[in-house]
């Protein structure tokens, strides 16, 4: 047994033996200095030196910008970073795109610079071969309908789907239209002279009503006609309300038939004393209100 234990114990006296470290002149080989230690207390010393460095290191490339010129880390952090923002600034170009072209569609709308069905027509007539009627849909209203559609079924997180917000063609005196104010009819819907709706005079002060349930589009103020607001409706159909004296709703606000929406006024250029002036668009083209809604 004492034999097998031997060189155990040899290993172990070999550790705690002392040394002594004597650090001399070379030259006149005069003792400088002179330190005792063994080898135990020489592997603890050079062990804690390197956990100290190893934890050292460890903390400065967690917590402090180090970690970025790492090779390897810091380029897959930016790149990561630069793609992200790239598809944000790209999503941010079409959304501006989007909106660009359905706001110079709503105010071509509101202000009546459109091109009509007998312009169409006029136009039609110099050409060898007739167009068809069917061409009275121009492509800023086509655009118009598409960007009302996908950007409605997209704000109203509350529908079932998106099919409650497709354009039915349905015909315009099936529809229960209510409506918006109650008064006397003072100008009438006349496409020749370029005017797209009808003039109701009512007292100041007149609440105007939905026609329809629907999401307003449009709640602004032009030099033309002052204080407008517009409602997208179902079956391709949106309304337009003229001259207010103040808007009661914003843009992205769902309304319903009957719902306060706007106080009569005479605000604009285009006006001559407080009255409303309502448009009926259906499937981009103006249509006579008189014919649909009772005043």
């Amino acid at each position: 047994m004492s034999a097998e234990n031997q060189p155990k114990k040899d290993w172990k006296k070999k550790l705690k033996e002392h040394y002594r470290l004597v650090v001399m002149n070379n030259d006149t080989f005069r003792e400088v200095g002179s330190y005792r230690l063994n080898l135990l207390s020489l592997y603890i010393l050079i062990s804690s030196l390197i956990v100290a460095f190893t934890l050292l290191v460890f903390t400065l490339i967690v917590y402090t910008p180090l970690k970025r010129y790492i090779p390897g880390y810091g380029d897959y952090a930016q790149i990561s970073k630069l793609n992200a923002l790239q598809d944000k600034v790209n999503k941010l170009e079409t959304e501006l795109d989007d909106q660009s072209v359905y706001t110079s569609n709503i105010k071509k709308i509101m202000t009546g610079d459109i091109e009509t069905e007998r312009d169409i027509e006029d136009k039609s007539s110099n050409q060898p071969v007739v167009a068809p009627k069917a061409i009275s849909r121009i492509p800023e209203d086509e655009q118009l309908r598409k960007q009302m559609v996908m950007g409605f079924s997209n704000q109203n997180n509350g529908a079932k789907s998106n099919k409650n917000y497709l354009p039915i063609n349905l015909p315009l005196e099936s529809i229960p239209f209510a409506s918006p104010v109650k008064g006397i009819v003072t100008s009438q819907f006349e496409l020749n002279l370029q005017h797209y709706g009808i003039d109701i005079a009512a007292p100041s002060n007149t609440p105007i009503t939905a026609i329809l349930n629907g999401h307003v589009i449009i709640a602004d103020w032009t030099l033309e006609t002052g204080f407008t607001i517009g409602i997208q409706h179902d079956h391709d159909i949106i309304s337009f309300y003229k001259h207010n004296n103040a808007l009661l709703k914003k843009v992205g606000d769902s309304v319903k038939t009957g719902e306060a929406i706007a106080i009569i006024g005479n605000t604009g250029t285009h006006t001559t004393g407080p009255h409303l002036h309502f448009e009926i668009w259906s499937q981009g083209r103006a249509v006579d209100p008189s014919k649909f809604v009772k005043f």
